[in-house]
């Protein structure tokens, strides 16, 4: 028996780690938020408009499958206006695949990334001026 066997059948003796998918979610949500030209998570399309979601949402914009040793996830965008969409969505990929997989020891198998919608950044900024 090698090290590595011996030391599976250790850890299998302790008990078992289960993460809830929402947890897997709030992870790659955040991973996602961090890449220049994600506006935001979204909560879908409502009336052909997508609702962008606020940080406390960020786990409703995502929808993950998780097994015992892999995981795969759905994450649903909104990219900021002028971006280059392929570009954005790389780096997405990329960095969620990367926080999951450190975070959780999860492999991560897919990370599928659909555009939502696109935010322009002014027009928030119009929206507080009017509510003053």
């Amino acid at each position: 028996m090698n090290s590595l066997e011996k030391n599976d059948k250790v850890s299998a003796d302790v008990g078992t780690i289960r993460i809830a998918d929402e947890v897997v979610g709030i992870v790659a949500g955040l991973a996602a938020t961090e890449i220049p030209g994600v506006a935001g998570m979204s909560a879908g399309l409502v009336g052909g408009i997508a609702e962008m979601l606020g940080k406390k949402n960020l786990s409703k914009g995502v929808k993950v499958e998780v097994g015992e040793k892999e995981a795969a996830v759905d994450l649903y965008i909104i990219v900021e206006y002028g971006v280059r969409i392929p570009d954005v969505a790389l780096k997405v990929q990329e960095n969620v695949k990367r926080a999951i997989e450190s975070m959780t020891g999860l492999d991560v198998v897919e990370v599928n990334i659909h555009v939502q919608g696109v935010g322009f950044v002014n027009e928030s900024k119009e929206e507080d001026i009017r509510v003053r």
